[in-house]
């Protein structure tokens, strides 16, 4: 886990009144021990490998406090559940491209949208204070070869 993430973590969970726990330790480190989207019960799973402990009640009111600290985001892929975004710190202009068949993530830049994004706004009179783009997309390898390797996992 970056440093710089880790302090500012920190720093938020004391400027808030709230005391630094294993518990909590523990979800931290297991959020941002990987690059690929998870859900909360994700979380819960991985953050109980590092320590048996944690609660459902302390991820979920643990994962609130990341989002707002500016350090995770949480996106809503059209699913009866939200999923949390540990890359946002680091790539906050990123988008994402789900598999409507697979229900792969895949992440991805481009500078062109970026600027499509700024021009569209300004045209319109708006100063962009947000943007995500979700782009849901067909998976090629399913609709030619009849079976993804990819189905039912996500990412």
């Amino acid at each position: 886990m970056d440093a710089a993430i880790r302090k500012r973590i920190y720093d938020f969970i004391e400027e808030k009144g709230l005391r630094k726990t294993v518990q909590r330790d523990a979800i931290i480190e297991a959020a941002f021990s990987t690059d690929k989207h998870y859900t909360a019960e994700e979380l819960l799973a991985m953050a109980r490998n590092n320590e048996p402990s944690v609660s459902r009640a302390t991820v979920y009111r643990t994962l609130p406090l990341l989002v707002e600290c500016g350090v995770l985001k949480e996106m809503d892929f059209g699913k009866e559940y939200k999923f949390y975004d540990p890359n946002f710190a680091e790539h906050p202009h990123h988008n994402h491209l789900i598999c409507v068949d697979c229900d792969k993530i895949v992440e991805f830049e481009d500078s062109n949208i970026e600027t499509m994004e700024d021009c569209i706004t300004k045209r319109l009179g708006f100063s962009p204070s947000n943007k995500m783009i979700r782009i849901e997309a067909k998976c090629d390898k399913l609709k030619t070869s009849g079976k993804c390797t990819n189905k039912g996992k996500c990412e």
